[in-house]
């Protein structure tokens, strides 16, 4: 057996070394460019492309089977531009021989140099790869039989792939659709990934840049991860992610912004539909985002949820890194600190956050938000915060006397009024807001309630607060959008408010005291806070009760005035006067932002008085005459109360932040005293004049301007 054994063994050898001497020969007799014809009419019968191949072909064999290429050409779709579809400058590929007779692919670094691919869309949004895309519709699929069943499972066993890395260099991307006139360049795209092979993680960089020229954007994307793939190509696993993006332009906040996205792993089961993100970490300029997120039915009506942590971070601050103006607020480390913890669960259309709890400086903030569709959002929340300083966040003022008085409701109407009206007409929104405390214009209320509702240009409000300085306040505001000029409605109502520490809160110092109940019902239309203000027109009612008047006493101003006759002299100590109303009340009609009011009435111990005037809202004039009537004897079981017959008038004029007063007696005078006036105003004008430059300091010139009013009235008579 030996002899034979030799035979075979010669023979075997023979025919390796055969092969070797043909592997080794082939390169030199056969040559790869003489086949360009022949690929390129290939390319085109199956394609229906011209394939151009300028670039020299070379060819080797073992115990590499490749192919190394230099400039070629694929023509485009019929129909579209003459520009080609790709060209590519060089390529290499190569696959080792002796392992395809196992069935093991096993290919080597894949290099493409140059590469351009040049992808459109016509007007009528047909794509120019289409065609290369297509499935075979004439392929089909052969049924086994029993016979075949074990011979076919091994035949269609997946072949083993290993490649030893892909390197693309200097590759772009020319997106132009005509459909939507949008055009895209994606340059510089540099990609490389280590040793290939199933269920063991492979190294990818991967860097490009984005431009879009018609807004001159320009993004800047890096990306490093590990990637594991499976055999069926149906699981997919990230480790490492680090992605970091630049973003340029005129329309980037702040002209340049820098993010970066990290995460620990990533996994993508196609045949489960899930996706899970662990340790994700998003930071922006100042603002760091972590989330733990999971994903289901992601090839149909995909969900994500898991819990999402901002970390503590500055608004102000982020403010001024987009470039976005911080206003001057009253309180310069407002916006200083700011943290946001959420639940998320999100869909392609729709976003909802529950077991919020959020910090906003000093102010702690929990409940849930919610916002179904992206296209016309309608958002739902309900939050609660325990309080809030409204006063810090609103610009300085120079004095507390100059600040308008403002309710709830119509400091709502304002802010409306700031915002667009197609924005308001859009606007889709439910939801409560509970405060514990609520500070604004200085103002503190405790208990406060917020409805909103806006929807198909509807907008109602719904506002109470059960504790407002010892008083309760209650109000709604209803906003009509669907006309051409917005209309609006409000209501208002506060009961048995105290007046004095409100006073004290609001201007820093309070003139008066007792409770108010009042109520204002009031409608107007305008595109703005203006048109609004001088179209309103409505009721208004009050009612003070037990009201002290502080630092002026009218019985006294009165007296002195009549006893200035008699050339009595005036006392200058009064800081301590003050008048007892034990009712205060009247309504008032408002029409066209006029405030019209025929029935004021106030009651003190000596003194009646009755009043009417107007208030322009457009001009802030006033215009206002008040009658009192003296009380000769307080009523008895027998008598009832008696009344002088000579009414004493006031006229209030000048504007509500600086009102002047004139106290007229002429009913009070007759002729003779008339003369006796004037002669001793004559002869006692400086000694007048320096009575009145004490009342001034001592009460105010208010006081002083009474009586000057008087004596100059007087004197003219």
């Amino acid at each position: 057996m030996g002899k034979p054994f030799k035979i075979i063994l010669s023979i075997i050898a023979g025919m390796v070394l055969l092969i070797v001497l043909a592997v080794f020969a082939l390169p030199i007799f056969i040559e790869p460019n003489s086949f360009k014809p022949e690929i390129a009419a290939a390319v085109k019968d199956k394609t229906g492309r011209d394939l151009a191949m300028p670039g020299e072909l070379k060819l080797s064999i073992f115990p590499w089977l490749g192919v190394s290429t230099g400039k070629m050409t694929l023509g485009n779709a019929t129909g579209f531009q003459e520009k080609p579809f790709a060209t590519l400058e060089e390529s290499d590929i190569k696959v080792k021989l002796l392992p395809l007779l196992t069935k093991e692919i096993e290919v080597s670094r894949i290099i493409l140099k140059g590469l351009t691919l040049n992808l459109a869309k016509n007007q009528k949004g047909e794509s120019n790869w289409k065609d290369l895309t297509a499935s075979d519709a004439t392929k089909t699929t052969l049924r086994p039989s029993a016979d075949n069943i074990g011979l076919q499972d091994e035949t269609q066993t997946q072949p083993v792939l290993a490649i030893g890395g892909i390197v693309i260099e200097n590759a772009q991307i020319n997106w132009d659709d005509q459909s939507t006139g949008k055009y895209l360049l994606i340059k510089d795209i540099n990609l490389k990934a280590d040793k290939f092979s199933y269920d063991e993680p492979v190294a990818v960089d991967l860097s490009l840049v984005v431009l879009k020229p018609e807004t001159k954007f320009t993004e800047s994307i890096k990306l490093a991860t590990q990637l594991i793939v499976n055999e069926k190509f149906d699981t997919f696993a990230l480790s490492h992610v680090n992605l970091r993006t630049t973003a340029e332009g005129e329309n980037v906040l702040g002209k340049s912004l820098t993010s970066m996205l990290t995460a620990t792993d990533v996994s993508l089961d196609k045949a489960k539909q899930t996706v899970k993100a662990s340790g994700l970490q998003f930071k922006t300029n100042d603002v760091m985002i972590s989330a733990e997120i999971t994903g289901d039915n992601i090839n149909g009506n995909a969900s994500f949820q898991g819990p999402v942590s901002i970390a503590p971070f500055s608004p102000a601050k982020l403010l001024k890194q987009l470039g976005i103006a911080v206003p001057v607020m009253l309180d310069a480390n407002a916006l200083s600190n700011s943290t946001i913890n959420f639940n998320l669960l999100a869909t392609g259309n729709s976003v909802d956050l529950q077991n919020l709890v959020g910090t906003l400086d000093d102010t702690r903030i929990k409940g849930s938000t919610s916002i179904k569709g992206f296209k016309l959002p309608a958002i739902a929340f309900n939050l609660t915060a325990d309080t809030i300083d409204i006063d810090r966040y609103l610009p300085p003022v120079t004095g507390k006397s100059s600040k308008p008085m403002t309710s709830p409701a119509v400091a709502l109407a304002v802010g409306a009024c700031a915002l667009p009206i197609e924005t308001l007409r859009k606007l889709n929104v439910d939801g409560q807001l509970s405060l514990g405390k609520l500070k604004i214009n200085s103002l503190s209320m405790q208990g406060v309630q917020l409805n909103l509702s806006a929807k198909n240009g509807l907008i109602k409000t719904q506002q109470s607060a059960n504790g407002f300085y010892q008083g309760s306040y209650n109000g709604n505001l209803n906003v009509d959008m669907r006309n051409k000029i917005p209309a609006l409605a409000l209501n208002e109502k506060v009961t048995h408010l105290q007046v004095e520490p409100l006073l004290n809160d609001f201007i820093g110092k309070a003139r008066m005291s007792g409770f108010v109940d009042a109520s204002e019902q009031l409608k107007g239309e305008g595109n703005n806070a203006g048109e609004l203000k001088s179209s309103l027109n409505g009721d208004i009612s009050f009612l003070f009760k037990d009201s002290v008047v502080k630092g002026f006493n009218l019985q006294k101003i009165i007296d002195q005035a009549k006893g200035l006759i008699k050339e009595p002299a005036l006392p200058v100590n009064n800081k301590n006067d003050q008048t007892l109303f034990s009712e205060i009340k009247g309504t008032a009609t408002i029409n066209n932002g006029l405030i019209h009011n025929n029935d004021l009435v106030a009651t003190a111990p000596k003194i009646h008085i009755n009043g009417k005037g107007d208030v322009d809202l457009n001009t802030e004039k006033l215009d206002y005459k008040i009658s009192a009537l003296l009380v000769k004897a307080n009523a008895s079981a027998t008598q009832p109360e008696q009344i002088h017959d000579i009414p004493i008038n006031i006229t209030v004029s000048g504007t509500l932040g600086n009102p002047t007063y004139t106290l007229d007696v002429a009913a009070l005078l007759t002729e003779k005293n008339k003369a006796k006036i004037e002669k001793f105003v004559e002869k006692n004008q400086e000694k007048i004049n320096n009575i009145v430059d004490k009342i001034d300091k001592k009460l105010g010139p208010k006081v002083g301007d009474l009586l000057k009013g008087f004596f100059k009235k007087h004197k003219d008579q």
